[in-house]
């Protein structure tokens, strides 16, 4: 009986020692080995180690804080326009987890882990900072977590660019579109077969997918990426639609008195206007106006929208004034250069890069149509569509707005006849382009003719740039447009 009763008070004295204590329920098992006191009370027990036991449990589930990246060109911070996720929901890796808004672009953020979301660090509209937590995801399991240290911010992806992915040894080509649309039908890209360019994933291929996995029956998508005509009207309908457009809209919106100021912070694009147009008051501007007969355009223009609009195109007059002004630069290469800070260095460009001004809800926001000197017309056209459809839901990449070499400004689309449009730096011209206006005219012969009439405004910047080369490239892109015939001399 003693030597149970000295047994029994062993093991008490072992349980303490050991300190066992229940921390989760994975049956996984780690090991801590230290240092156990020689002798046990009855001396029956030496140099036993002591075994400290607790569950993976404690790593398997990390919280681990994603990071806001670095997103580049020097930004620090964005404003978060929506959520893919919220609390609770489950992703994996290279999932959509939100959009933000720089002052340059529009950027979609991927996740790196497979977990559940735990807490957003930020509502909708509420600024972001690079480097600090965007999301805390709980990990689904420990291989899926690297130490804390070596966390590793998600690289951001913009719109206009197809991500590349690798999952699990397969690569994936996607756009952040049909990620998203992937994410919302809890479909794995690993698993879908790609039928695009290089494998890449198209919104027929996820919806092909669905219906496999739902039995759905989906019309056929169509072969060719431009789509087809609108049909066209009944007569009645389209007399109704010509009345209704010859109404004006009212300009003025119902107000209505919060009664109280309201400060908000500038942020977006409205704060790379303020550190754009900052740097442009330190350029001399010098402006020169003109007028320009746009009446054998207009002709050429109602020729050609049937067949641009057959194609899947709408053709506006600004494909033909960007063809225009980069046959103009071709002769006065100086208006596609830059100057460094000082002034002390002149760089020629050697692409045309335009850009186009756009208001959308953002505010001013100017893309620019690469390559200008290479493209024909009707593919300016489609990229000015392309464009536009971006610029409108503020999808627009940091490609799209970055690398311009010249601008025009289509300010008549709003109203208004003239302006005075400021040089974006490093640029060191612009022009903006007032309305159409059929004005009384006098043709070849001394005859009062109606003529549809345009007014443009050019700033340049009048350090490099004097009046005579300013009014000769005018006068040069005014021809084209007076004369497009002029133009196919010179089409490439």
């Amino acid at each position: 009986m003693a030597a149970v009763r000295a047994l029994r008070s062993c093991n008490r004295s072992l349980g303490r020692w050991v300190g066992l204590r229940q921390l989760g329920s994975c049956s996984r098992i780690q090991i801590l080995r230290s240092s156990f006191p020689k002798k046990t009370p009855c001396g029956c027990l030496q140099q036993i180690p002591q075994r400290s036991l607790r569950t993976a449990s404690v790593l398997n589930g990390k919280i681990v804080q994603f990071k806001l990246s670095d997103i580049g060109e020097g930004i620090t911070e964005v404003t978060v326009k929506d959520w893919y996720v919220k609390e609770g929901d489950s992703v994996s890796q290279f999932d959509s987890i939100c959009e933000v808004q720089s002052d340059k672009a529009s950027v979609t953020i991927t996740s790196r882990y497979d977990g559940v979301i735990r807490k957003l660090h930020y509502n909708v509209d509420e600024t972001a900072y690079v480097g600090k937590p965007l999301v805390d995801i709980e990990t689904d399991a420990l291989k899926d977590v690297a130490p804390e240290e070596d966390v590793v911010e998600t690289p951001a992806v913009s719109h206009d660019e197809h991500t590349h992915q690798e999952i699990k040894g397969h690569k994936t080509l996607a756009t952040p579109a049909v990620r998203r649309l992937a994410m919302e039908n809890n479909i794995k890209l690993s698993e879908v077969v790609g039928s695009g360019k290089d494998g890449r994933i198209l919104k027929e291929d996820i919806l092909g997918f669905l219906a496999k996995q739902t039995g759905a029956i989906l019309p056929p998508s169509p072969q060719m990426e431009i789509t087809p005509p609108p049909p066209k009207l009944e007569t009645s309908r389209q007399q109704q639609k010509a009345k209704a457009a010859s109404i004006p809209a009212p300009l003025i919106k119902p107000v209505v008195f919060a009664g109280k100021d309201v400060t908000e912070p500038v942020k977006g694009f409205h704060k790379a206007m303020v550190k754009t147009m900052s740097a442009a008051l330190k350029i001399p501007h010098f402006g020169y106006c003109d007028e320009v007969d746009m009446t054998n355009l207009s002709q050429l223009r109602e020729e050609l929208k049937p067949l641009a609009e057959s194609r899947g195109v709408r053709l506006s007059f600004m494909p033909f004034f960007l063809k225009a002004a980069s046959l103009g630069l071709v002769q006065f290469p100086i208006l596609n250069s830059s100057v460094d800070e000082n002034c002390q260095n002149i760089t020629y460009k050697a692409a045309h890069n335009i850009g186009i001004a756009m208001d959308t809800q953002q505010g001013l926001v100017v893309p620019n149509v690469k390559n200008i000197q290479v493209r024909s017309i009707f593919e300016i056209a489609a990229e000015l569509n392309r464009l536009q459809s971006l610029g409108s839901t503020g999808q627009l990449g940091a490609t799209d707005l970055t690398g311009g070499t010249f601008t025009l400004s289509n300010i008549g689309s709003i109203g208004g006849t003239y302006a005075k449009p400021v040089i974006l730096p490093p640029e060191v011209a612009i022009g903006a382009i007032g309305k159409v206006q059929v004005l009384p005219r006098f043709d070849s012969k001394g005859q009062v003719v109606k003529a549809q009439i345009i007014n443009i405004s050019w700033s340049a910047d009048h350090r490099i740039i004097d009046g005579a080369t300013m009014s000769r490239f005018s006068n040069l892109w005014k021809s084209y447009l007076e004369n497009p015939s002029l133009m196919l001399l010179e089409l490439k």
